[in-house]
């Protein structure tokens, strides 16, 4: 292993630099962190008997792709910057790129959602019912693995940095469009998910609660905030990241060449991704303020009314553990 680790540094220029001790660190705490905490919302949305609604619909699927990408974690962190399987590397590599964006796909939906039932209160659309809310799911699913499959296929091996995983990794014409073009559909999905809470807003503004009462004003401010907690997270976890693929992908087609952007783009990259990661730690602290069914779960879990409940969460929790360590396990042998 350290002649491959000698081999792999002297061949290829670009590095971690000084995210090298941080980059580990931080993917383990966002693996233990998302995974207790996405484990007992999978067991509040799929287990527990709750009324269904478009939106419930939209966070289980959301819950499901934020603990299946926190349990691809691990291997991430095992082979990071280190000669590995290669189709073992590009499965899981693909497999987070999946479920990172069913995130983004379901908190647009979640969010969209929220303003056809703000703005259009008196309408009901397809999309919020159930029917159509667990077909829209489906339909990102399979949308997204669809999506995948030409990166499946191809094998570039060309440069030394391609034998590495998880890293700088080249790209010819029609990856780096596909790429490209990745990122010019997220910042459409952003300005509309910037829109649907701008006219969220101006709604609530206008609405008269309590006619001047200062603790209706206190608590239509609140309200505001809460609805806010999405885009909040959204921006923080995905915007920095999509902010500087441009410019990496054209590093990666060698479009920008020269070596000391190429290091500087790819430090860049590594930790804005790292940050996209943690979204599926931040994801529950929406589904608190947003389903009253969950958050009365997480209610009765602290205040020691629910013991039963959290024994079977915790179950499920070690069970979902003891897989995830028996395939890490497996896949290092």
């Amino acid at each position: 292993m350290q002649e491959d680790n000698l081999t792999t540094n002297v061949s290829c220029q670009i590095h971690d630099g000084i995210l090298s001790p941080f980059l580990p660190i931080g993917y383990i705490i966002i693996c233990c962190i998302g995974l207790l905490c996405n484990t007992v919302t999978l067991y509040i949305f799929f287990l527990r008997r709750q009324t269904d609604s478009s939106m419930t619909v939209y966070m289980r699927h959301l819950a499901l792709a934020d603990t299946l990408l926190v349990m691809c974690l691990p291997l991430r962190v095992y082979y990071h910057n280190k000669k590995g399987p290669f189709y073992l590397c590009k499965v899981v590599g693909i497999f987070f790129y999946i479920n990172m964006y069913s995130s983004i796909l379901f908190l647009s939906l979640i969010s969209l959602d929220r303003y056809l039932k703000i703005i259009k209160p008196v309408w009901v659309f397809r999309i919020q019912k159930t029917k159509w809310s667990h077909m829209a799911s489906y339909i990102v699913w399979v949308i997204l693995i669809s999506g995948v499959i030409p990166f499946f296929i191809s094998n570039s091996q060309k440069h030394p940095c391609d034998q590495v995983c998880f890293h700088f990794h080249s790209k010819g014409p029609v990856g780096g469009t596909i790429n490209l073009t990745t990122v010019v559909l997220f910042l459409v999905f952003y300005v509309a998910f910037l829109c649907f809470y701008v006219k969220i807003t101006k709604k609530l503004k206008t609405m008269s609660m309590g006619n001047g009462d200062p603790k209706a004003q206190s608590h239509k401010k609140r309200v505001i905030m809460k609805i806010f907690l999405v885009p909040a997270i959204f921006t923080l976890c995905f915007l920095p990241y999509h902010a500087i693929r441009i410019p990496y992908v054209l590093a990666q087609m060698n479009v920008i060449g020269d070596l000391q952007s190429q290091r500087l783009l790819h430090i860049l990259n590594e930790s804005t991704l790292q940050l996209s990661a943690l979204n599926s730690c931040l994801d529950p602290i929406i589904y608190y303020f947003l389903s009253s069914a969950y958050q009365k779960t997480i209610l009765c879990v602290t205040q020691g009314n629910l013991t039963l409940s959290l024994s079977r969460a915790l179950s499920l929790s070690l069970s979902l553990y003891s897989l995830h360590l028996a395939l890490y396990f497996l896949c290092c042998l």
